[in-house]
C-alpha cells in the first residue's frame, strides 16, 4: 500500500553533486518525519540526513555535514537530498525511509517504518 521510490543516483567524479529524490505514493502519503540511510560494500547501513514534518528541523551525519541538504517538496511528499562535493567515500547505495514513529531519534534507523529499494551513487577519483 505505501512505497518509496528512490531516483536521482548515478556515476559522478569527485567534487561534483548528485539530487535524489523520494516519492511516496500508494494510499497513504507521507507527511512526517523521513530520512536518508546509505550502505557502502563491506559495511554496514549508516545513517545520512533526516527532516521533520514541517521541514524545520534537520540533521546530517559528521561525514556528509556541510556538503549534503536535505529538503522537502512544496506538497511535503517528496524529499530530496541535494549531494555536493562529492568525495569517493560517498559511494554507497542509498535509501530513503519513512515516516519515522514518534519519539522516535532522528538517527535510529529502527524507527522508520518504510524503506525504498535504494538508488545507487558512484563516486570516481
Amino acid at each position: 500500500q505505501v512505497q518509496l521510490v528512490e531516483s536521482g543516483g548515478g556515476l559522478v567524479q569527485a567534487g561534483g553533486s548528485l539530487r535524489l529524490s523520494c516519492a511516496p505514493s500508494g494510499r497513504t502519503f507521507n507527511t512526517y518525519t523521513m530520512g536518508w540511510f546509505r550502505q557502502a560494500p563491506g559495511k554496514e547501513r549508516e545513517f545520512v540526513a533526516s527532516i521533520s514534518r514541517s521541514g524545520d528541523s534537520t540533521y546530517y551525519a559528521d561525514s556528509v555535514k556541510g556538503r549534503f541538504t536535505i529538503s522537502r517538496g512544496n506538497a511535503k511528499n517528496t524529499v530530496y537530498l541535494q549531494m555536493n562535493s562529492l568525495k569517493p567515500e560517498d559511494t554507497a547505495v542509498y535509501y530513503c525511509a519513512g515516516p519515522q514513529r514518534f519519539g522516535g531519534t532522528y538517527y535510529d534507523e529502527g524507527t522508520y517504518v518504510y524503506w525504498g529499494q535504494g538508488t545507487q551513487v558512484t563516486v570516481s577519483s
